[in-house]
């Protein structure tokens, strides 16, 4: 809920009800929302940098939202002079509940997005569908962190310190609108291009975008004589999808743009998913 800067301020008691408590619970979750975004976008980054599974990369990320985010709440309380054994029990009360709304919320989304969690660095479904899966999970968080602070609890214990820190809340407010604004753009943008690709026109058979690579090979059978085979490995599922055998085989394979194209079959019923 804080960054490395802290300043106290004169204690005051946190509204229990009505508008006031609903600012304070929005401003609670910025907080806690800067250092959950941390974690989470660097889990995403070292995850799909490295390769890692999707299960691997999300529990990396949900680790380093923990880390982070008790981290930036922790940071301003040990440098105002509070002892370690303290402060943890003050962090762990005043986010785990927050930050856990908003990683089941966060990864929910991702996961529910087609292609997004096979996703490249480069590809802007990997940044907008992290940006908008981040704002609305934040969004989520506000009624949870109102109702523990209406009971003395979430970001209410920190307030009793006195000890605030981090960048300002209407500063994470406007950079959270941004990202929603260009996730919510993107994932539209992507979803408006995810229509029905298949064709069997004179460039041969287009593959859309969630397949992200695909295998040629040639062989011959007895029964068909010689053959082209494309297998297509797809970002919604872990298994390959087959997408055609045709004979004689294909002449030529390639990428243009984000889509597979595969051409030269002398036959058009051999052209279509299977």
């Amino acid at each position: 809920m804080a960054t490395a800067s802290a300043h106290p301020h004169d204690h005051h008691a946190m509204p229990t009800s009505g508008g006031a408590l609903t600012r304070v619970a929005i401003s609670a979750t910025l907080h806690c929302l800067t250092g959950c975004a941390i974690g989470e976008i660097a889990g995403m980054l070292i995850g799909t940098a490295l390769g890692f599974s999707n299960l691997a990369t999300i529990v990396l990320s949900v680790l380093l939202a923990f880390v982070f985010g008790y981290g930036l709440t922790s940071l301003p309380l040990l440098r105002a002079g509070l002892a370690l054994g303290a402060v943890i029990p003050i962090a762990l009360a005043s986010d785990t509940l927050s930050i856990a709304t908003m990683e089941i919320v966060d990864n929910t989304i991702v996961l529910a997005v087609p292609g997004a969690m096979n996703a490249g660095l480069g590809q802007l479904l990997f940044w907008g569908s992290l940006a908008f899966s981040l704002a609305v999970a934040g969004a989520f968080a506000v009624p949870v962190n109102r109702w523990l602070i209406a009971r003395g609890k979430g970001h209410a214990v920190v307030h009793q310190t006195g000890i605030h820190g981090g960048l300002p809340p209407r500063v994470v407010g406007v950079l959270a609108v941004i990202a929603f604004i260009f996730g919510a753009s993107v994932l539209l943008a992507t979803a408006l291009d995810s229509s029905p690709a298949a064709s069997d026109g004179a460039h041969g058979a287009r593959v859309d975008d969630t397949f992200e690579a695909f295998d040629l090979a040639y062989g011959s059978s007895r029964s068909m004589g010689p053959f082209a085979r494309v297998t297509l490995h797809s970002r919604r599922t872990s298994a390959p999808s087959l997408l055609m055998t045709a004979a004689p085989p294909g002449r030529q394979t390639y990428v243009d743009h984000h889509h597979a194209y595969v051409e030269s079959f002398s036959t058009r019923d051999a052209i279509g998913v299977v």
